[in-house]
């Protein structure tokens, strides 16, 4: 498995399983002398740990990071920085009755098929808890970003038909799906309720939105800042689709409704409207960059489903265990964190674009 990298010049690479000792991440590229300690990743973390209400799973993980290398006297030495996060609470015999079958909407098959092996307890590398890696190394990134003053505001936009119709960004934290619309979030959770009384599960919607981005970050070509940036939120698991800016409406809309207009502001070049989500020709324009994910409803559900053993004989399958009714609020940070990352490799990446920019770096102090 030679897939677990991401990135070029500020790289993560996450490890560990479900039902392991332990996950992590190793982050290489992040420049010293930025100010980092655990509590600073342990914020993240705590957005995606499980347990946090009702419509998450029952799993009892503090989700704790360590910091075991990269960081001196409280700053980033700008060597590897490798964290991990002990897995405390598994419950490997819940997964028995799937060890010879293959799960409905899991990546059991497909795996199998691959490498002729897999760890059934949970889903091994292809569970949800890999996301820890991911998360822990977004905390790095998006100090980073802050560095440069460069935010993030990202929240649930729905759950299943539930979408919110107001923005109070006071909101987000104050309800369990990390809505900003307390109607939206009230109604979700009766939505969800009715889910669970059915054995069943939902999907949703995660939205993004960065401000602070320079423009120019982004290549023209395969290197496309959207590009980029829908590989890093495609490559979360439960995530199906990627919409930028006005997304799928495009396909409906005329050039005249679709196109931003430019305008100068304070002497400063600006848009009219914000149609592309803060991306043209693959490079950031300086506005508002407008991400959204839509997730698939959690695929373990306990209604009876039809499947087969890996000896090819038809049985129905009902999923045991503690599981997520809704993955929805904790893939919020995970969408954050994979955008923080790619946008901080996309900042290191730039930084060699212009030669007079390059000159000033070098000869400033001559």
């Amino acid at each position: 498995m030679n897939q677990s990298s991401f990135g070029n010049k500020f790289t993560v690479t996450t490890w560990g399983e479900s039902h392991g000792k332990a996950l992590g991440a190793v982050v290489d590229g992040c420049p010293a002398g930025l100010p980092l300690c655990e509590e600073d990743i342990q914020i993240f973390l705590d957005r995606r740990k499980p347990g946090q209400s009702r419509y998450t799973t029952a799993r009892k993980e503090g989700d704790l990071v360590e910091i075991l290398s990269g960081v001196f006297e409280g700053k980033t030495t700008g060597t590897p920085i490798s964290l991990m996060v002990k897995n405390t609470d598994q419950r490997s015999r819940d997964y028995g009755n799937i060890a010879y079958s293959y799960r409905p909407g899991h990546a059991d098959y497909t795996f199998d098929q691959k490498y002729g092996f897999r760890d059934y307890r949970g889903g091994g590398r292809s569970s949800g808890r890999e996301t820890i890696g991911r998360v822990a190394a977004g905390a790095i990134a998006a100090r980073i970003l802050k560095e440069l003053n460069i935010s993030f505001c990202t929240y649930t936009r729905s759950i299943g038909p539930v979408e919110i119709s107001s923005f109070d960004q006071e909101q987000i934290s104050r309800n369990a799906f990390y809505m900003p619309d307390a109607d939206a979030a009230a109604r979700a959770g009766e939505y969800l309720e009715k889910c669970m009384k059915e054995q069943d599960s939902a999907g949703g919607v995660v939205e993004c939105r960065i401000t602070g981005v320079p423009a120019g970050l982004g290549d023209p070509v395969f290197g496309k800042l959207d590009a980029m940036l829908s590989q890093a939120l495609m490559s979360i698991g439960a995530v199906k689709a990627v919409e930028i800016g006005d997304g799928i409406a495009v396909s409906s809309s005329r050039g005249s409704q679709d196109n931003d207009g430019f305008t100068a502001k304070d002497g400063a070049v600006a848009k009219t409207s914000n149609h592309a989500g803060g991306i043209m020709g693959g490079i950031s324009d300086g506005s508002e960059i407008i991400l959204r994910a839509h997730i698939k409803p959690t695929p373990s559900i306990s209604q009876p489903q039809q499947t087969i053993t890996k000896d090819r004989e038809s049985i129905s399958l009902e999923i045991h265990g503690r599981h997520d009714p809704v993955i929805v609020p904790r893939a919020v940070v995970v969408v954050e964190s994979m955008a923080a990352i790619t946008l901080t490799d996309a900042l290191f990446s730039n930084m060699s674009a212009r030669m007079d920019r390059v000159r000033d770096f070098y000869l400033s102090d001559k």
